[in-house]
């Protein structure tokens, strides 16, 4: 019998249930999940029906959240028409609502379910690094299914160190915790630095990095994204050094109309880290428009991408107040 691989780390964030969590304070937040399990075992063909009709609604009223995702798309992709991105916002929408309506099913199933329902493309650029005697990061944006490649690398003994941000939610939180390390693997929140998390690379777990996120001017540099430019993390390449790890692009997808994920692993990034920052934000930057170009659909155009303008301007808000005033 096999061992079973000890992932407890006392520096890594391990929420456990606690009783309060069964006070009135949570009682909505365990009706909700009540009513998400049994839509997660619903067919694939209608819970995309569901989305395709919520889809339709959010693209022609455009409330704040598809708002800023007509945003995104306007800056990132201006050769479009505004009805090429609107086609581009429906298929996203479509996209996250069946997996969203499905999201219970990652831990409703078991290993095999998942297994056989995932196809990876590329596996073989993680395990050759690790076979040459490198640590691996591996450099995920964020797309809809962006925790299925851990826990599925996970299911297969590959287990990944990630860092995340609490939630508000406390028994979200502990589930969503819960169904991140199913099959193993290590969670560090933010608010404890990057150390353990460079320590937990060098001890052989896969880096697990989302590089996409707006953190604001103090921590970014500006760098071309798509028809833009963007605030984008610069510490990429003293990370890749510090844990002596290569760098490998996983763009991760869910086919809406099969239920299907799609896991598309990429080469190590050549000559990573450059010894420049900005050439190493603008190729993290330029793997997101590669991915991003061919299935923008996959994306999370919701997110606040464009938040820090270079000239401090809030373009989500300068475009909201436009469409009211019309």
């Amino acid at each position: 019998m096999t061992k079973k691989r000890d992932d407890y780390d006392p520096n890594a964030y391990n929420p456990s249930f606690e009783w309060s969590f069964l006070t009135p304070k949570y009682w909505g937040t365990w009706l909700t999940v009540i009513l998400c399990l049994p839509l997660a075992l619903l067919p694939v063909s209608v819970r995309s029906w569901i989305s395709s009709k919520i889809a339709t609604y959010l693209v022609k009223k455009k409330p704040s959240t598809s708002h800023k995702a007509s945003v995104n798309l306007e800056y990132c992709f201006p050769n479009k028409t505004a009805q090429e991105r609107d086609d581009i916002l429906y298929r996203c929408l479509v996209t996250a609502g069946t997996f969203l309506l499905g999201f219970a099913a990652l831990s409703l199933r078991n290993r095999h379910w998942l297994e056989s329902n995932s196809t990876i493309n590329g596996l073989e650029h993680i395990t050759n690094t690790l076979q040459n005697g490198d640590n691996a990061i591996l450099l995920v944006p964020h797309t809809w299914a962006i925790d299925v490649p851990a826990i599925l690398l996970a299911s297969k003994g590959m287990p990944v160190s990630a860092m995340a941000k609490k939630q508000s939610n406390q028994v979200m939180d502990w589930l969503m915790h819960r169904q991140r390390v199913q099959y193993g693997g290590r969670v560090y929140e933010r608010s404890g630095g990057i150390k353990p998390f460079i320590k937990s690379v060098r001890e052989g777990y896969l880096g697990y990095y989302l590089p996409d996120q707006d953190h604001g001017p103090e921590h970014s540099i500006f760098v071309d994204f798509f028809a833009t430019r963007k605030a984008t993390l610069p510490g990429m390449g003293k990370l890749a050094k510090l844990s002596k790890a290569k760098i490998i692009p996983v763009w991760s997808k869910y086919h809406a109309s099969t239920g299907r994920f799609e896991i598309d692993i990429y080469p190590p990034l050549a000559d990573f880290p450059s010894g420049s920052e900005e050439l190493d934000a603008r190729a993290m930057n330029q793997f997101i428009e590669k991915a991003g170009t061919q299935t923008p659909e996959q994306y999370m155009w919701i997110l606040q991408l464009l938040k820090t303008q270079e000239d401090q301007r809030n373009i989500y808000k300068e475009s909201w107040n436009k469409l009211k005033d019309k």
